[in-house]
């Protein structure tokens, strides 16, 4: 662990320097330069705070003559803090310019084709925002030494990812633009709550749990086989972790029971645990190599009796409970289906982008294919495991295992290589496209595709109607 401000000294002067030739008046402040960081974090978040610091000199302070025309003092401010919360290390890098046009970057979007005009006009101001992310996105009118070359908030996205965290921007028109990190105080050492589940110890980090409940059965409503309690005034579904993990139920259920209690920016769920067995903190050992990802699983340690505890993916859970929920209502409409509806092909679609996913998945529904999701490069590596499909079609830049490394994969074992694959990307190089196809993807297509039938078509030709 190291001081935040043995990371950040050059910043300084960095924006001193750049702003001087730019005409313009900034300053940099450092808040919490004594907050302990990891050395690996520190060392990886140098990249994406330059590129942050100097987008807001390029595109977001003003000029003096400007921001004193608006009522803002000549020398605009950024600044720079770093604080321990919730058992997790916040980055914030916010600057007072002008923020960002919406306007002009739900324009910038339809220009470059990443979604047709009328879903375009449809974008949240998030999740326009989150087009800022994408490799060689710019807003930037000209390429300058300093801006306009695509380089620089997609890595911000990578980094967070890589160790585990998350990144979100907001901005305000004329008041300015923030950048928050949330990432793990370490990565090597993590808290969690220790949870025993068909004899088993599991641990949650205690970072991502947002509440630990006792219920009774009485506490408990059901609607459509769902159940779920009601805490604060928000329905919370509840789901036993041994299912999660297919693991054997207990044999006699007791009461009051444990009710752990997670969430993600949509969702909320509450795990049935058998016990709670503590807080304890625990060196992170990662699983073998040659394991693969394991689902829902994110390392293992050891125990001071020596016996191992698997340390688990809150953020692989989430999206394990929605499949699993997911899957079940499915079922139930199965059920009713007629022959036509349970002969239709199986297509998932691979993207991290909900506004991508969801456009596709309406596409082939509306032309009768049966869709099922994933929201990255490794949950469709599980279900491609799980379920049989006719069809994958997959992005290439995805988090955890992208594109790329899901066809190789695919065509690495003999069960999912005669499955074929079309790639549909935002890159859109000769030399991307090469890499898709030499990985084995059938088709590499461009999302500038969903404004005509070339998707569609592509995917006849392979699987039929």
């Amino acid at each position: 662990m190291r001081p935040f401000e043995e990371g950040v000294q050059s910043f300084s002067r960095m924006v001193r320097d750049l702003s001087r030739s730019l005409d313009k008046q900034a300053r940099l402040e450092i808040i919490g330069k004594t907050t302990e960081v990891d050395r690996d974090i520190l060392m990886k978040l140098e990249a994406p705070i330059t590129h942050i610091l100097r987008n807001a000199i390029d595109h977001g302070i003003e000029s003096p003559a400007d921001r004193i025309a608006v009522g803002k003092p000549a020398e605009g401010r950024i600044r720079l803090e770093a604080i321990h919360r919730g058992g997790m290390l916040a980055i914030t890098i916010a600057d007072d310019g002008k923020g960002i046009d919406g306007q002009k970057l739900r324009q910038r979007v339809i220009q470059k084709q990443l979604v047709p005009p009328d879903l375009a006009a449809k974008l949240t101001d998030s999740e326009l925002l989150e087009f800022l992310f994408l490799p060689g996105f710019s807003l930037a009118n000209q390429v300058t030494e300093i801006s306009g070359r695509g380089i620089g908030l997609d890595i911000a996205k990578s980094m967070a990812q890589e160790v585990g965290g998350t990144v979100r921007v907001i901005s305000r028109p004329g008041k300015g633009t923030t950048f928050h990190f949330q990432l793990p105080l370490t990565l090597s050492v993590v808290r969690t709550l220790l949870v025993e589940v068909a004899g088993e110890a599991y641990a949650f980090p205690l970072s991502r749990i947002d509440r630990i409940v006792t219920l009774q059965s009485s506490d408990l409503s059901t609607v459509e086989n769902c159940q779920y309690f009601t805490l604060d005034r928000e329905n919370i579904g509840l789901v036993p972790l041994y299912q999660v993990l297919d693991l054997p139920a207990p044999n006699s259920p007791s009461e009051p029971f444990w009710v752990v209690i997670l969430s993600d920016q949509i969702s909320t769920y509450g795990l049935i645990v058998d016990r709670c067995l503590g807080e304890r903190e625990l060196v992170v050992r990662p699983l073998d190599s040659r394991l693969g990802k394991v689902q829902d699983i994110s390392a293992a340690a050891l125990m001071p009796n020596r016996s191992l505890v698997l340390i688990l993916d809150v953020s692989d859970l989430m999206r394990s409970l929605n499949n699993l929920l997911g899957k079940e209502r499915i079922a139930k409409r199965s059920e009713t289906r007629s022959p036509k509806a349970e002969s239709a092909k199986r297509v998932l679609v691979v993207d991290d982008s909900i506004t991508v996913r969801e456009m596709e998945r309406k596409l082939l529904q509306n032309r009768g294919y049966r869709v099922d999701v994933a929201v990255d490069g490794m949950e469709g590596w599980n279900a491609v495991r799980s379920y049989p499909y006719d069809l994958v079609i997959s992005d290439i830049d995805m988090p955890r295992m992208n594109g790329i490394e899901l066809i190789q994969e695919m065509k690495r074992h003999s069960r999912f290589q005669s499955i074929p694959v079309i790639v549909v990307s935002y890159r859109d190089r000769e030399d991307d496209r090469i890499q898709g196809l030499e990985a084995g993807a059938d088709y590499y297509l461009t999302k500038n595709s969903f404004h005509d039938d070339t998707l569609i078509r592509a995917v006849v030709d392979l699987i039929g109607e």
